[in-house]
Formats: C-alpha cells, structure tokens, sequence
C-alpha cells in the first residue's frame, strides 16, 4: 500500500502574507459596513419627525423648549445619543430631570420633571474677598439649587435661605419643621384676619402686670410677642397702682383675655389674689412664667 503524502507546511513568508491578507480584508468589511450603516443612519426615512413633551411643562413652553434644547440635539433617529438628547433637555431652565427615549420610526418621547420651588437662597462667604453680592439663586422641593428667572416667583411669597455651600437641603428641612410649628400661629391669623373684616378690630389679651415697670417687662414683652405672632393684639402699659387699677383697666379694654405677668416673687405675693379678681370681671385667665404659657 502506498504511504499518504506529506504536505509540505508554507513558508513564513507566505503565511505572513495571508494573515495580513485576511486582516485587510476584514478592515475592509468593517469599514464597508460602518459606511453602509452611516448611509443609512442618513436617510430620511429615520430623520426625527416629532418629538413628544410628557411630564411637568408648568414652567416651560414650547417656543421655550424649542429655543434652548433643540439646537443642542444632532443625529437622527438611530444615530442621536441619548444621553446628550437628555443633557439637553436638563439644560432648560427650570427642568430638573428629563428622560429621552425613541418611538419608531422618527419620534422622540421626552418626559420631564420641572423643579418645584421652596425658597430663594444666598450663599453666604460667596465672592466675599472681592466684596461682590452674591447671586441669589432657587432652592427646589429636594433641597437642590438651581438658576431661574427670579420674575417667575416673585408672587409665590418664598422664604429667603442663606447659608454655606452644600448646606441648602439641611436648611430647607430646618425651615420646613419651623413652618409646621409655625402653622398654628398662622390658623390664629387667619382667625384674627376675619375677625377685623367681620367686626373692625382684632382679638385682644390684657397684659395683667405685677409689681414694677422693671420686674414685669421681660414676660410682658414676652407675652406680647407670642400673642401678637397669632394676630392677637397684646397692648403695653407701664403698670398699675393697685389690682382695683388693673381691674378697671381690663374693663375698659374690651379684652375677654388676661395674661399675667410679673416675677416669681410678684406671682407668690400677688397672683393668687389678682387672678381672682380678674376672674371675677370675667377675665378669661393665663399666665406666664420661665417655661412659657
């Protein structure tokens, strides 16, 4: 039986040559098929026909959209990125997120999420070597600065927040618990705001002060200022002579409230007393000491 040939293996030369053969012929490939694919990203049929604005549009309009985030967009239908088509959108005042996704053929769908203002905000130490003011910028629902025109919330009646950078979402949740201790003074002044429409004068307490001008004024002065906080009208005096002054001076103040207030001491020696007397002219009765009401 005869013996199989042997075949002769190529010479490097040659099996260099088909190597580099090979890869020619793949980069040719390659760059036939990104050509193709360019060609196609181009035709017309995949140019962007419409794009469809879902979400918050509160603040923005279409003329607005169109004037700052249309110029930034490029490409077509499958050659956009989307990433910059997003970038784009989140580039327009008073959006805060936007999400970009495609519609075949040759739409786009675009759902944004404007910014919810809380409060103005001013960063303080800003440009404070150069002595220039600082810009004031808008502090979103999220405690996030960012730039608007101030002229669009000028009727919302924001509160102004100043503080370090990085500290705005810390002092809007500050300022937030504040309101809502704040919110019962506010239910009082509404109350109050209806009672001057309704009879021409506000509710009022009577400041019940003991003893001296000096002793009673740091609670007084107190006693004014919360009470006045709910809308409630607390009228000063410089004090009475005797608790026969003081109850004629409630009489005529129209007050159904008293408030008194004086000192430790003046309470020991004189609130027991003064308190009955002032019940007993229908005086509804409070009185404050270091702990408040």
């Amino acid at each position: 039986m005869p013996a199989a040939p042997i075949a002769n293996p190529l010479p490097p030369d040659v099996r260099l040559m088909n190597a580099v053969s090979a890869l020619l012929l793949a980069g040719l490939l390659l760059l036939a098929a990104g050509l193709l694919l360019r060609w196609v990203t181009r035709l017309p049929a995949f140019a962007i026909r419409a794009i469809v604005v879902e979400g918050d549009v509160t603040r923005n309009s279409v003329a607005s959209l169109r004037a700052n985030a249309l110029p930034k967009l490029s490409g077509s239908f499958l050659s956009m990125n989307l990433q910059n088509g997003r970038h784009a959108f989140e580039a327009v005042p008073w959006v805060r997120r936007a999400t970009v996704q495609r519609v075949w053929p040759n739409r786009l769908r675009v759902k944004l999420e404007e910014h919810q203002p809380a409060a103005y905000w001013e960063a303080v130490g800003v440009n404070a070597q150069s002595g220039a003011s600082a810009e004031l910028l808008l502090v979103n629902s999220f405690g996030e600065l960012f730039q608007a025109n101030l002229g669009d919330v000028e009727d919302e009646k924001l509160p102004i927040l100043a503080g370090p950078n990085g500290k705005s979402a810390a002092l809007l949740q500050m300022w937030k618990r504040l309101q809502s201790l704040a919110e019962p003074f506010e239910a009082l002044r509404d109350k109050s705001d209806a009672a001057l429409i309704k009879t021409g004068a506000r509710p009022k307490v009577f400041l019940a002060t003991l003893g001296k001008l000096a002793d009673f004024t740091p609670r007084a002065m107190f006693a004014k200022n919360f009470y006045e906080a709910g809308g409630i009208e607390a009228p000063t005096h410089d004090g009475f002579n005797d608790q026969a002054e003081m109850i004629a001076a409630f009489k005529k103040s129209g007050a159904d409230l008293a408030c008194l207030c004086g000192t430790d001491a003046a309470y020991a020696e004189q609130g027991a007393a003064a308190a009955k007397s002032l019940s007993d002219a229908g005086a509804h009765l409070s009185f404050l000491d270091d702990s408040g009401f």
